[in-house]
C-alpha cells in the first residue's frame, strides 16, 4: 500500500457501519457495529457518537485499549486500526460532533447526558486486500 492514509482514508470515508471492539472485565474481546465515524483527523484520530449508558463507555472507562475495523465489501477489503478511546463529555467534544437528526438518539440535545464522544487514537493498523496482509505504523 502506497498511501495508507490516503486509501485507508478513502475506505473509512465510504463505509456506512464501523465496528468498534473493547475487552469486557473477564478479559473477552467484545465487538460492535457503530454507525460511521462523525469526524476524523486523517486516520491517526477518530471520533464516534454513542450512548453514555452503553456497555462499551463502561469498558472504555476501565481499560481504553481498542480496535477500529473498516470494510470495502465491493473489492472485499478491510482495515483495522489498533490503538486506545477516550471518552468526552465535554460540551466542546459534543458540539464539535453533534448532527442534525441527533435529537432521534439523544432526547435532550447536545446536552444529553446520555450522549458522549468516543475519540479513538491509532497507533498502527494492519490492511487487507488482494488475498494479503500487510501491517503498518501510524
Amino acid at each position: 500500500m502506497k498511501n495508507p492514509e490516503e486509501t485507508i482514508g478513502k475506505m473509512i470515508d465510504k463505509s456506512g457501519t464501523s465496528f468498534v471492539s473493547y475487552v469486557d472485565e473477564d478479559g473477552y474481546p467484545i465487538t460492535k457495529a457503530m454507525l460511521k465515524p462523525r469526524k476524523r483527523n486523517g486516520i491517526k484520530e477518530i471520533w464516534f457518537s454513542t450512548n453514555t449508558s452503553s456497555d462499551k463507555v463502561r469498558y472504555f472507562r476501565k481499560n481504553n485499549k481498542a480496535s477500529i475495523y473498516f470494510i470495502d465489501k465491493r473489492y472485499f477489503r478491510g482495515v483495522s486500526l489498533i490503538g486506545t478511546i477516550e471518552v468526552l463529555e465535554t460540551t466542546e467534544a459534543k458540539e464539535m460532533i453533534w448532527q442534525t437528526g441527533d435529537e432521534m438518539f439523544y432526547k435532550e440535545g447536545v446536552s444529553d447526558p446520555d450522549y458522549c464522544v468516543l475519540k479513538f487514537t491509532a497507533h498502527k493498523g494492519r490492511y487487507y486486500s488482494n488475498f494479503k496482509s500487510e501491517n503498518f505504523d501510524i
